[in-house]
């Protein structure tokens, strides 16, 4: 059997005021083609499909679109659902795409049944069990109980989940010795595991109750197919427990990442080999690190590194510019728009360089809002309190790590 791990496709994400809808269906036609081509069985999309829980209208018809046009090829389909995406919305399809090859899990806390899936070649044979575990949100799988520490909470929700993987991939291992067949049990996740790299895009999920699940809480299965973090890894030297990583650049710090899925194939109910599939770079973006003495002569080497797209017509570069320049410039930005002018290339974003003595002091008057994150302002905000000295450091952790929670629940919380 042979399938394709796959993951945060965040279809629907503005970038910088800029749609990637074009990336995005240039991807999923590409991901069509290594279906045909590699004689694919089976997709397994680790969360994280929408970048909203509201997606644009042309996001879910991509959506659809291409789980019909997998359907025609023969090849099943198995959505998770990660903590940018909404239960009601993938839930509310469900049905009518399970006639089209496809099964989405929407939710965690569930029967293990329902988290069962069971797929089987074109003559109805079983080929694999899959422990189709979505993002795990901590309701799914604990109550919360008064008066706990930050660590009892950690050791509580991590504890919840171990178990929550052991008791779906028991009932998978009780459902293989039935059926008396020599098959593979994958599992999936969408979490942050101890030890990944991650990006600016991605999202912390527990915060201030548990930062990263360990690798060897996960039960033995043959794979375990994760989402979340957007770099593609093996977990903590695993070979089987990998992140795909996402198919296209989410943030300029992603920009040097080669971009993959991988193709996982298993032979008489083990794990063969893991192949990654590079994922042609559909949009160029870069980050520049530069001063206004060498911003087109440095611009120019980026053409250079991206001719193959320019000849190919894929658009602008899309430029994050940093300046080193010491002198505050009221006109940086039209200054930087005139140079580069009649180049290929699209600046989204101008920041100036900050050294670490800047980013800790209080919010220099020279200072422009959009080259703060929220919590950059917040953190300088704190500066400005006095507390007493036993007290201070306690207080400010305490403080960031509510503001932290709060801005994650903004951003995921549904728009009405």
């Amino acid at each position: 059997m042979r399938l394709i791990h796959t993951s945060d496709w965040h279809l629907g994400q503005h970038f910088y005021g800029k749609s990637r809808a074009n990336e995005h269906q240039q991807f999923l036609n590409w991901l069509l083609t290594q279906v045909t081509t590699h004689n694919v069985d089976a997709i397994i999309v680790a969360g994280d499909i929408f970048d909203t829980t509201t997606p644009p209208s042309y996001a879910r018809e991509m959506y659809f679109d291409f789980i019909a046009k997998l359907h025609q090829q023969a090849c099943s389909l198995i959505i998770l659902a990660g903590n940018h995406d909404s239960v009601a919305m993938l839930t509310e399809s469900k049905q009518v795409l399970a006639h089209l090859s496809t099964q989405v899990i929407a939710q965690a806390g569930m029967d293990e049944k329902e988290q069962l899936v069971t797929l089987r070649d074109p003559q109805g044979e079983v080929q694999a069990l899959i422990c189709a575990i979505p993002f795990i949100r901590p309701r799914d799988v604990l109550t919360s109980q008064a008066g706990q520490s930050a660590s009892q909470k950690q050791g509580d929700l991590q504890q919840a989940i171990s178990d929550y993987y052991q008791k779906n991939v028991a009932f998978a291992q009780k459902q293989r010795e039935a059926l008396q067949a020599n098959i593979p049990i994958i599992a999936t996740g969408h979490l942050t595991t101890v030890g990944v790299t991650c990006s600016e895009s991605v999202r912390d999920i527990y915060i201030g109750s548990l930062a990263a699940f360990p690798a060897n809480a996960f039960p033995q299965v043959d794979y375990i197919a994760l989402g979340h973090i957007h770099r593609g890894q093996k977990v903590a030297k695993n070979n089987h427990i990998r992140y795909s990583g996402s198919p296209i650049a989410l943030s300029f710090d992603e920009a040097n990442q080669e971009k993959q899925v991988l193709m996982v194939d298993f032979a008489q109910g083990k794990l063969k080999d893991i192949s990654p599939l590079v994922v042609p770079c559909f949009q160029p973006l870069a980050m520049l690190k530069t001063n206004l003495t060498d911003l087109v002569a440095d611009i120019k080497v980026l053409m250079s590194k991206f001719s193959t797209q320019l000849t190919n017509k894929q658009g602008k570069i899309w430029l994050d510019i940093e300046i080193n320049h010491s002198d505050y410039l009221a006109d940086l930005q039209q200054r930087i728009e005139s140079l580069v002018d009649d180049l290929p290339v699209e600046v989204l974003r101008v920041r100036r360089e900050k050294s670490p003595q800047q980013l800790a002091t209080v919010i220099a008057e020279n200072t422009t809002l959009n080259e703060l994150s929220e919590i950059e302002v917040f953190e300088q905000r704190l500066t400005l309190e006095t507390w007493p000295a036993e007290e201070d450091e306690q207080r400010k952790q305490r403080l960031q790590q509510l503001y932290k929670q709060l801005v994650n629940e903004v951003k995921t919380e549904p728009k009405v």
